[in-house]
């Protein structure tokens, strides 16, 4: 049986659940850091997660109702990039893409 690598067969799989997971962390982390610091604060790792999470909060803020409050929606934000890291495995795994657990693949 030739070594499989799961990071480079699955490469398709894995970048975009990366990148979406840096981004669903990154918004409880500007979502904390809100409490702590004002919104035009210096401090580079706050500036760095605005940055980070500005374009998601966009597109969040146009299916999101304007009901929620601006503090919260680095929460709704992470709730829906959740939902797109479910969608997008199981849309991989229902076509037989996804990688699987050793000993757990269907014969």
């Amino acid at each position: 049986m030739p070594e499989q690598n799961i990071w480079w067969d699955y490469w398709y799989f894995h970048l975009p659940n990366y990148v979406l997971a840096a981004v669903f962390y990154t918004m409880f982390g500007r979502f904390i850091l809100s409490f702590i610091l004002p919104p035009d604060s210096p401090n580079y790792i706050y500036r760095w997660f605005r940055r980070l999470t500005d374009p998601a909060l966009v597109a969040v803020g146009w299916i999101t109702p304007r009901a929620v409050n601006v503090r919260y929606l680095p929460l709704v934000g992470a709730f829906w990039i959740g939902m797109l890291r479910l969608a997008w495995f199981l849309m991989l795994a229902s076509m037989g893409l996804a990688p699987s657990v050793a000993g757990l693949a269907a014969p």
